[in-house]
């Protein structure tokens, strides 16, 4: 079933992000929706983005709605006469996360579970998708471990979910090329700054990539496959952070090794082999199926002959193919 955006309403919580404006561009410009929500916490961005030349031809369809994913009813209010979810709001700096747990505890997990709670008290059924991230899996700092604690929410959520038939789904990815905190804008601005060094923290570090471009597809196009509790996962190349640097290298600078940080990881991996999970190899992605008592799995995908079931599967960034030192150089432009 193709999902159909047309004359819906879409609320994104986080939607002043990177990811969250890209998306609401995105559905206004090729999907025509009736209103698309954005939930955030933070006015400024909201102002920001309210007058940004790019979303001004499309104030009518456009809402701002000041909330935080703590409060409950304000999520109520906020999902009213809503069709689609996506559930881009989480506190996402790993030292931040350690050094204030609480906090992060509070909107990545009580705050997931305050949206699955607001979403099944509204009458008609909607349909989320949940962004999740490498550090869910196998994690080793607090983020990572919320964001594991959220993902399960989600999942198990569609247990209790048939009264009204909304459905949760979860969509995981890596690195989003350019965005806050990834690792180009750093070395950018080492060259900016004409530092001395571009400082990469290990020699063996590896990435997965992909666009924000890719990353919002990937989201939509989710909701045609959703049937709730899966986890969707695209499949991307990896990219060597010392190729990257040696690439972006700039004439009278050299490249520091600086050691790995706390709560760093050498690889990213999107699905553990310590799993028992069904993974269906689809043609662009692969999709983790839940171990729960009364998932429906969608058909149509379980009778292709071509996707594949794949046991103990673990897709890492250092056992991917890798992108080369000339896709590397187009994709920086």
């Amino acid at each position: 079933m193709q999902i159909n955006f047309k004359n819906k309403n879409i609320l994104i919580t986080g939607g002043t992000g990177s990811f969250g404006k890209a998306v609401t561009l995105k559905l206004l410009k090729k999907y025509s929706p009736r209103k698309v929500i954005i939930y955030s916490r933070d006015e400024l961005k909201q102002h920001q983005m309210s007058n940004d030349i790019k979303f001004q031809k499309y104030h009518r369809n456009l809402r701002f709605f000041i909330g935080d994913i703590r409060d409950k009813d304000r999520l109520r209010l906020a999902l009213n006469d809503t069709d689609f979810v996506i559930h881009a709001a989480a506190l996402k700096q790993i030292l931040a996360a350690e050094y204030n747990p609480m906090e992060a505890i509070k909107t990545n997990i009580i705050g997931a579970q305050n949206l699955i709670d607001a979403c099944m008290d509204v009458s008609k059924p909607i349909k989320v998708i949940a962004l999740s991230t490498d550090k869910a899996v196998d994690p080793i700092n607090l983020y990572g471990a919320t964001k594991l604690v959220s993902d399960k929410l989600f999942v198990a959520a569609n247990n209790i979910s048939a009264k009204n038939k909304t459905s949760f789904s979860i969509v995981r990815y890596g690195n989003v090329i350019g965005s806050r905190g990834s690792v180009i804008p750093v070395f950018k601005q080492q060259i900016i700054n004409k530092d001395k060094y571009l400082t990469v923290t290990d020699k063996k570090m590896t990435r997965f990539f992909i666009t924000l471009d890719q990353a919002t597809d990937f989201v939509l196009k989710s909701f045609n496959f959703m049937t709730g509790g899966e986890i969707f996962i695209p499949k991307m190349p990896s990219i060597s952070i010392l190729e990257l640097a040696k690439t972006m290298l700039q004439k009278n600078q050299k490249i520091k090794i600086t050691g790995i940080r706390a709560g760093e990881k050498l690889h990213e991996i999107l699905s553990s082999s310590q799993s028992n999970q069904k993974v269906y190899n689809m043609k662009n992605f692969f999709i983790i199926y839940p171990d729960l008592k009364f998932f429906t799995p969608n058909n149509k995908i379980i009778k292709k002959k071509s996707n594949k079931i794949i046991k103990n599967f673990k897709y890492s960034s250092d056992k991917n193919k890798f992108l080369s030192n000339t896709q590397i150089k187009k994709l920086l432009k």
